[in-house]
C-alpha cells in the first residue's frame, strides 16, 4: 500500500508541467543572487580594509618597529602632526629624559633612505651614558665632510635641530649669511649659545615662541645639551660661533649628504651611470612608478653608451638645485614668454644664478630624462616643480597633510592604480 502511494506521488510530480525547467531557473537565479551578493560584500570589505589601512598608514608606517611605547606615541600624534614630525619619530632611535632624539646616523638615513633600519623600540639612555656620548663630540676646528658619519650613533639631535639641519640642506650658499644673521639677534657678527637656543623657542609651542614678550629679558631655561650645541659652543657652552665657522659647517653638511648619495650608487667607482643619476633625481619626486620607468627607459635608449657622471659634476648639479628659486627668475627673465628652453639656454641660466657652469654631459643627461617628445627642449616650469620635490626629499607630497577623508583615499587609490 505504501509502495503504491510512493509510485503515485512520483507520477504526480512527473506530470507537473516544466518542473525541471522551473527548478533550474530558480536555482540559477538564487545562485546569481548569491554570487553578486558575495562579490559585492567582498569588494565592500576589501575597500573598507584598504581605507582603514590607508587612513592609519601615517602612523603604522611611521612607527613600524617601535612597540615599547605604542600608546604614548599614538597619544602624541594628532591631526596637526606634520610630515616632518612623523618622519623624525620614524627615524629617531634614542630616548633621554622622556624625549626622543636622533643620532647623527639616524639623520643621515632620514635624508637618504625611505624607511629606517628595523629595530625593536628606542634605546633609553641614562644621564651618565648621555654625558659619555657627548664627550665624543669634536670641536669646530675638527669639523669635516665626514662629521656625522664619524659620530655614527654617538650623538643626540633634537627635533628642532633636525628642522634646522633640513633647512641647511636646501639653502644655497648665498643664503648662508641670511641664516646666520637670523641667529645673530644683537648684530655683533657672532652667535652665542643663548642666541642659538632661540631656535628652540621658534619651533616650540611655548608662549614666548608666539610673541609673548613678558619674559623677554629672562634667560632661556636649561635644556638638554646635544651634539650640535657641544660642537658649536663647546663642552661648557661658553664658546661663540662666527660666520666662517657657520658657513663651513653648512657647506660640510651639504657635501656629506651629497657624497653619501653618490657613494650609494657608485659602488666604489669614480663615476655613476646616467641611469643611476636619473634614479637619484627621481626617487624623491611625486612621479608614479610608470612615469619614472618611462624616464629611465628614455635615458637607456638615448644614451646607449655609458660615459658616467663624476662626483664633481653631481655635486655641482645638487648645488644648482639649491638655487631653484633664482633659476626660476632667471628663466622667466630670459624667455619672457616662458617657452621651452634648449640646453644652451639652460646652461646660461644656471651660470647666471650660481656662478658656475654645469658640464655639457650632465645637462644633456638631464634633458634626456625630462624631454618627453625628444625635440631638444624642456618645459622649465615642469622641471622646477619636479626638482623641488627632489630638493625637499618628498616632504611636499600632496597627501602628507591629509588625515584620512574618503576623497583623499580615492585619490590615493587612483594614483596607485596607475602603477599596475
Amino acid at each position: 500500500m505504501a509502495s503504491r502511494r510512493v509510485i503515485s506521488l512520483r507520477k504526480l510530480l512527473h506530470s507537473l508541467p516544466g518542473r525541471t525547467a522551473l527548478t533550474s531557473q530558480h536555482t540559477a537565479k538564487n545562485t546569481r543572487k548569491f554570487v553578486f551578493c558575495a562579490f559585492g560584500c567582498a569588494i565592500t570589505g576589501a575597500s573598507y580594509l584598504m581605507y582603514r589601512s590607508w587612513k592609519h598608514s601615517d602612523i603604522s608606517h611611521v612607527l613600524p618597529v617601535v612597540y615599547a611605547r605604542d600608546t604614548k606615541e599614538e597619544e602624541k600624534i594628532t591631526p596637526k602632526t606634520t610630515y616632518r614630525e612623523l618622519r623624525f619619530r620614524q627615524f629617531a632611535s634614542v630616548e633621554c629624559h622622556g624625549s626622543i632624539y636622533m643620532t647623527p646616523q639616524d639623520f643621515l638615513e632620514s635624508v637618504t633612505e625611505e624607511t629606517p633600519r628595523p629595530r625593536i623600540g628606542r634605546c633609553k639612555l641614562s644621564p651618565p651614558e648621555v654625558e659619555a656620548m657627548l664627550r665624543l663630540t669634536p670641536t669646530r676646528s675638527r669639523g669635516s665632510t665626514k662629521l656625522f658619519r664619524n659620530l655614527h650613533n654617538k650623538g643626540l639631535i633634537s627635533y628642532t635641530e633636525y628642522l634646522f639641519l633640513l633647512c641647511v640642506l636646501t639653502k644655497p650658499h648665498s643664503g648662508f649669511r641670511i641664516a646666520f644673521n637670523m641667529f645673530d639677534t644683537d648684530g655683533n657678527q657672532i652667535v652665542d649659545k643663548k642666541e642659538f637656543l632661540v631656535l628652540e623657542q621658534v619651533f616650540s609651542n611655548q608662549p614666548d615662541a608666539k610673541g609673548d614678550k613678558s619674559n623677554k629679558d629672562e634667560s632661556i631655561p636649561d635644556v638638554q645639551d646635544t651634539t650640535l650645541l657641544i660642537h658649536f659652543f663647546g663642552q661648557r657652552g661658553s664658546d661663540v660661533l662666527k660666520y666662517d665657522d657657520f658657513y663651513r659647517f653648512m657647506e660640510n653638511l651639504q657635501s656629506e649628504v651629497i657624497e653619501l648619495e653618490f657613494l650609494e650608487f657608485s659602488k666604489g667607482m669614480n663615476t655613476i651611470s646616467e641611469v643611476d643619476f636619473a634614479r637619484i633625481l627621481l626617487r624623491y619626486t611625486l612621479l608614479d612608478k610608470a612615469e619614472i620607468d618611462q624616464c629611465i627607459d628614455r635615458v637607456k635608449e638615448r644614451i646607449p653608451e655609458e660615459m658616467g657622471i663624476s662626483f664633481k659634476d653631481f655635486k655641482q648639479f645638487c648645488q644648482f638645485l639649491n638655487n631653484l628659486d633664482d633659476f626660476s627668475i632667471a628663466m622667466k627673465l630670459y624667455t619672457y614668454a616662458e617657452q621651452p628652453v634648449s640646453q644652451e639656454d639652460f646652461q646660461r641660466a644656471v651660470k647666471i644664478c650660481t656662478g658656475f657652469t654645469l658640464g655639457k654631459h650632465i645637462v644633456n643627461t638631464m634633458f634626456q630624462i625630462f624631454d618627453v617628445d625628444g625635440d631638444g627642449h624642456l618645459s622649465h616650469q615642469e622641471f622646477i616643480s619636479i626638482m623641488k620635490d627632489r630638493l625637499h626629499r618628498g616632504s611636499r607630497s600632496h597627501l602628507m597633510h591629509t588625515q584620512g577623508n574618503w576623497e583623499n583615499f580615492r585619490a590615493c587609490v587612483k594614483n596607485e592604480m596607475k602603477t599596475f
